[in-house]
C-alpha cells in the first residue's frame, strides 16, 4: 500500500513538472515569437527533440520530487513546514537565497564537470546540440545531467528547514530563470543586466556566451563561482544573431 502510494506520488510530481515545462516554456516560446517572430524559424527538428529529452527529463525530475512530498505528507520526512510562525519571519528570505546559492553551487562544479571531455561526449552534449537554443531547451538534458539535476532541492528540504510557500518561490525562480536563460534574446532590462546587479545575477546575455564558447559562464543563478574560479568572460551579445534585427 505504502509503495503504490509513493508511486502515485512519483507519478503526480512527474505530471506537474512536465505541465510546469510545457507551460513556462510554451509560454516564453510564444512571447518569444510574438517578439522576434523569425528567430526560431527553421528550427522545428531542433524544438521536436528539445521537447523530447525535456519530458524524459521531467520524469527523472519528479520521481525523487514526488517519493520526497509523499515522505513529508505521510511521516513528516523533511525540514518543510507550513506555519509561517514555526520560525522567525526572515528566515524565509534567508532560507531562500541558501536553496539559490547552494543549488547554484552544485549545479556550477557538476556543470564544468560535465563538460569534461568525456561526460561532454555521453551526456552534456544532448543539451549542446541545441544551437542556439530555444526556450524549450531548459530541461533538454541527457538522462545522466537529469539525474545531477534532479536530487538538489529534494536533499536539501532534509537539510534546511524551509517554508512551504518559501520551497515554491525557489521552484518558480529555478523554472523561470532555466528557460529565460535559453530562449535567444534578453527580456531583462539593461539597467539590470548591465548595472550593479547584472555583475552577480546571471540572465539569458551571460549564458548565452556560454553556448557560443562553451568553456566559461557556468553558473545558474549567480556568477559568484565563475568571477571566483575566473570562468567568467562576461556578457554575450545577441544582436549577432543572424534573424536578429
Amino acid at each position: 500500500m505504502e509503495f503504490k502510494a509513493a508511486f502515485l506520488s512519483a507519478l503526480a510530481m512527474t505530471l506537474i513538472v512536465a505541465i510546469r515545462y510545457v507551460g513556462v516554456s510554451g509560454g516564453f516560446a510564444w512571447l518569444t515569437c510574438r517578439r522576434f517572430p523569425d528567430l526560431y524559424d527553421g528550427k522545428d527538428v531542433q524544438i521536436r527533440r528539445e521537447i523530447q529529452w525535456s519530458i524524459l527529463s521531467a520524469a527523472i525530475y519528479g520521481l525523487p520530487a514526488g517519493i520526497v512530498a509523499w515522505g513529508w505528507r505521510e511521516f513528516g520526512w523533511t525540514r518543510i513546514y507550513t506555519d509561517v510562525f514555526d520560525r522567525p519571519l526572515w528566515w524565509i528570505p534567508v532560507s531562500i537565497f541558501l536553496y539559490l546559492f547552494l543549488h547554484d553551487s552544485w549545479f556550477y562544479w557538476t556543470h564544468r564537470w560535465m563538460h569534461r571531455p568525456r561526460w561532454f561526449r555521453i551526456a552534456h552534449k544532448v543539451h549542446h546540440e541545441s544551437r542556439p537554443p530555444t526556450a524549450w531547451a531548459a530541461m533538454s538534458f541527457h538522462p545522466i545531467e537529469a539525474l545531477t539535476g534532479a536530487v538538489v532541492i529534494p536533499a536539501l528540504v532534509f537539510l534546511i528547514p524551509i517554508h512551504a510557500g518559501a520551497l515554491l518561490f525557489v521552484l518558480l525562480v529555478m523554472t523561470v530563470m532555466g528557460v529565460t536563460n535559453h530562449m535567444g534574446w534578453e527580456i531583462f532590462p539593461k539597467a539590470l543586466v548591465q548595472g550593479p546587479a547584472g555583475k552577480w545575477l546571471i540572465t539569458a546575455s551571460h549564458h548565452e556566451r556560454h553556448h557560443r564558447e562553451y568553456k566559461c559562464n557556468y553558473g545558474l543563478y549567480f556568477r559568484f563561482w565563475d568571477r571566483l574560479c575566473g570562468t567568467d568572460r562576461g556578457l554575450g551579445d545577441f544582436t549577432s544573431h543572424p534573424r536578429r534585427t
